[in-house]
């Protein structure tokens, strides 16, 4: 009985039985690879027409109106570019690996290349750029970054920086102002465009988190614990901010709005003549 290698499947093909089995499972196998452009097509088609769709909204992640919210949406197109090139290289291996016909000697050089140029060189090389690149878009994020940063103190310091608290219940919010003490705003968080703003994050019941897709990353309200995160809006506008975290049956309605003055507007709201 003739044993002979397929080098392109990597399949032992032997003759009687064995033969009659393999070559319709081969044949079945090239009858997959052939329409797997076809497929291809029309799933990157699908996948366009959702990021498309996906990049618009007012709680788009990839429509960002402010310095945080823009590295999110960086970092995003980053990873999602080095998910495809993984997943361009996965697709091109596996038509090679049908379509390649070489000798036993051929095949046993290109396992190797294989293995330890793409399997492990391109793929650590690919997790190191993203890992660096994430602790650094990660660093820009916190509340002390960028000019200005005091010595040995974790937050900026200057003029421009405003700070408020956001404090989380079932089911809304309630915000303060350090520029104005004696008001309180429920469901409405007013801000001034153009400036960094500090939000010091708590809760008097359960978890909770704050999110502002457009404006910055969503970060928890913890009971007993303050969390501070830094936004901004580079223009006056009405920004859809939402709770990321299930905290209950009135989750779906636990939305707050972020609305972002211009400085003649800001200043109108800090010294009491609007609401």
């Amino acid at each position: 009985m003739a044993v002979h290698r397929d080098a392109g499947f990597g399949l032992l093909v032997s003759g009687g039985l064995g033969n009659r089995v393999d070559q319709p499972v081969s044949g079945l196998l090239r009858l997959v690879v052939a329409h797997l452009g076809r497929g291809l097509r029309i799933v990157c088609a699908g996948l366009t027409c959702g990021l498309l769709i996906g990049c618009s909204g007012e709680t788009s992640v990839v429509d960002p109106a402010g310095p945080a919210a823009r590295t999110i949406a960086t970092l995003w197109w980053v990873m999602l570019a080095g998910a495809a090139a993984i997943l361009a290289l996965v697709l091109g291996l596996l038509l090679a690996a049908f379509r390649r016909r070489g000798t036993a000697s051929d095949e046993a050089a290109g396992v190797k290349v294989w293995i330890i140029g793409l399997g492990f060189v391109f793929s650590m090389s690919v997790l190191a750029a993203l890992t660096v690149y994430g602790l650094f878009a990660g660093q820009r994020l916190m509340p002390g970054a960028g000019a200005g940063v005091e010595a040995g103190v974790g937050t900026r310091v200057g003029a421009d920086v405003v700070s408020v608290s956001a404090e989380a219940r079932q089911w809304s919010w309630r915000f303060a102002y350090d520029d104005r003490p004696d008001h309180i705003t429920d469901d409405v968080l007013h801000i001034p465009a153009g400036r960094p703003v500090d939000v010091a994050i708590t809760t008097t019941d359960v978890v909770h988190s704050f999110w502002v897709p457009r404006l910055a990353g969503k970060l928890d309200a913890i009971p007993g614990h303050v969390n501070t995160l830094r936004i901004e809006a580079d223009t006056p506008g009405t920004y859809q901010g939402l709770t990321a975290e299930y905290n209950g049956p009135g989750y779906r309605a636990h939305v707050f709005t972020v609305e972002a003055h211009d400085a003649q507007s800001w200043d109108a709201f800090v010294a009491g003549d609007r609401q």
